[in-house]
């Protein structure tokens, strides 16, 4: 508990950035084309799939919400970023920075939850292709979908609640480009005890039960594929995981560095695993699905041609 004489901070020093300035330069270049590759890309990946009856599949719903959420995300953290590499006062009002604690946990927690969802809908095209239509039903997908966002948004809220009850009196200086409650933890003057024991038991409960999900469906998925006699029926079956796949270990790879990891100082290599989930994640969600998914490149081609 802090004493009676505790003045709370009003806002946190950034200071996760290089004091050098060509550094500086190069690297708001490199956020800068980061944010316009997320931002215009998701955009034009939404808008492919509103506009392509091809792509009005069960599939494509869910990689439209996927990148809904990128540039959501994205958009949380660079814009604030880009504004800082160019000021020579980095800091964020208290207030901005539980904002950027809800939305990063919001958003973070929706696209995990996602990409589990996604993964149950490629085991159950490929191991139960049967009753896909049925299973997998406009209906069915509208309350997986609403359940991702449920469950970012319950998170967001608790996490807020919990860092917005804390008190700041000694230091203010947070390490990384933006406000992440592992840091917020480490400077409060109270006891955090509860807050370290709601952040694990999030982190474990909500990645890694979406993460089994994701791996429990990719075995079935795997296993069913390597039943089939046809190397050209395993080719198409597991082409329409590859994208999935690699986006699922992008996400769920950097998510444990930054979250499961031991509790530690924030060191050189925290700082730009946090930046390689926030801001490289969703650019390379987009890259992904758009370079290696067949049905958004023919969907794209074919929107191109009618232009």
């Amino acid at each position: 508990m802090t004493g009676s004489n505790c003045t709370q901070v009003t806002e946190f020093s950034l200071m996760g950035y290089t004091e050098d300035p060509v550094t500086q330069v190069i690297l708001f270049l490199m956020f800068l084309l980061s944010s316009l590759v997320t931002i215009l890309g998701n955009l034009g990946m939404i808008v492919l799939i509103r506009v392509s009856p091809q792509l009005h599949t069960p599939m494509y719903y869910f990689l439209g919400n996927l990148a809904f959420v990128d540039l959501c995300s994205s958009t949380t953290i660079i814009p604030k970023t880009l504004a800082d590499f160019m000021s020579e006062k980095k800091s964020i009002a208290y207030a901005g920075c539980m904002v950027q604690v809800f939305t990063v946990d919001l958003f973070g927690v929706t696209e995990g939850v996602l990409l589990a969802v996604m993964a149950y809908d490629r085991y159950v095209a490929v191991c139960h292709l049967l009753v896909y239509p049925l299973a997998m039903s406009p209906e069915c997908c509208f309350q997986l979908v609403t359940l991702s966002y449920i469950m970012g948004l319950t998170n967001g809220m608790g996490q807020t609640i919990d860092m917005s009850n804390l008190s700041f009196c000694s230091s203010s200086i947070i390490s990384l480009l933006f406000c992440d409650i592992s840091s917020l933890i480490s400077l409060s003057t109270s006891d955090t005890t509860l807050s370290h024991v709601i952040l694990r038991t999030a982190a474990s409960l909500l990645g890694v039960s979406s993460s089994l999900v994701v791996l429990v469906s990719y075995v079935a998925i795997i296993s069913a594929i390597l039943s089939i006699s046809s190397a050209k029926g395993k080719s198409k079956d597991f082409s329409t995981c590859t994208s999935h796949l690699t986006t699922v270990n992008i996400f769920y790879g950097t998510s444990f560095l930054m979250y499961l990891k031991p509790s530690s100082d924030s060191s050189k290599e925290d700082k730009w695993t946090v930046v390689l989930h926030t801001v490289v994640t969703p650019m390379l969600n987009l890259l992904i699905y758009s370079l290696r998914n067949k049905g958004v490149k023919e969907a794209l081609n074919r929107f191109i041609k009618i232009k």
